[in-house]
């Protein structure tokens, strides 16, 4: 039997509500413990007890708050970009159309890539960044997602950049899977290159935007149980890029993150399960939660 079950005759709790006082309430308790002490039978058998044993203050149970739930990242924005877009397939002329990336015009955006099976990576970056949002939120984040297949194409890349400045986002967070070719595995994160011209410079961020890389590569390994990048980076899982115009035109700390290679079947099983792509997310929101608690 459980020591709060009310079932039991003999023995119960006082509770006290929060607020009354308990002197009044002992003493309420001890007028009736007397008046059926003095209760009895013609025989002199005494009736049976109907408080039991008068209840001391430690019996008293007083109400208490709930613990508070953890928010570390409570007052800080994220701003997640998930690559392409579902619908980039029916739009080729919208996102084939160039856009100033500050350094020079480059396409609007891509369809992105594809595994062998035909699973896309605008619907894999969808998932994970899905999976990402949530785990953020429960730390206390302010999430903003630059697409949520609500559009019909894009957005290009340029109005990406703009969508996390706009946001005064602490870290941006790109997600994107790579199209190499068969036997190049692993994951890497891109960082932004110093790069001053036109519309871009990123002299600001490029400091904090490798730190920020740094932690979701760290992170993500250790979350997926996946190695960095056997064909980019030098097996450091970091590349350092400044032909992107979403890194080039940003003006918070921002990164992309190549999950893994969906031209690689080995690579593909993994980006393809749904379970991997949680560890993906958890990788990646423990990553950008170190920065922004450093």
């Amino acid at each position: 039997m459980h020591d709060d079950d009310s079932s039991s005759p003999v023995r119960r709790k006082l509770v006290l509500t929060v607020g009354a006082p308990l002197a009044a309430t002992l003493a309420a308790a001890l007028a009736g413990w007397l008046a059926w002490q003095a209760m009895s039978s013609d025989g002199g058998e005494r009736v049976p007890k109907a408080l039991g044993p008068l209840p001391v203050a430690s019996d008293v149970v007083q109400g208490t708050p709930p613990a508070p739930v953890a928010r570390p990242l409570a007052g800080k924005t994220v701003v997640i970009d998930p690559g392409h877009n579902p619908g980039n397939f029916d739009h080729p002329r919208e996102i084939n159309r160039l856009v100033d990336i500050g350094t020079n015009r480059k396409e609007c955006d891509t369809t992105g890539t594809s595994t062998n099976s035909g699973y896309t990576e605008a619907a894999f970056t969808l998932d994970v960044s899905h999976r990402l949002r949530t785990l953020l939120q429960k730390q206390g984040a302010t999430v903003t997602l630059t697409q949520d297949a609500d559009r019909p194409y894009g957005p290009c890349i340029d109005e990406r950049a703009r969508i996390g400045n706009a946001a005064k986002a602490d870290a941006v967070v790109s997600v994107h899977a790579d199209g190499s070719g068969t036997g190049n595995r692993g994951f890497h994160v891109i960082l932004p290159a110093l790069v001053k011209g036109g519309a871009a410079d990123t002299t600001r961020i490029v400091g904090p935007s490798r730190a920020l890389g740094e932690r979701i590569a760290r992170e993500f390994a250790l979350a997926t149980g996946t190695a960095p990048a056997n064909y980019i980076g030098g097996g450091t899982g970091l590349d350092v890029r400044k032909d992107l115009g979403g890194l080039n035109l940003s003006t918070v700390p921002k990164v992309f993150v190549e999950c893994g290679n969906m031209r690689d079947p080995k690579d593909a099983a993994l980006l393809t399960d749904t379970a991997w792509r949680q560890k993906a997310a958890q990788g990646i929101a423990a990553g950008v939660s170190t920065y922004l608690r450093d």
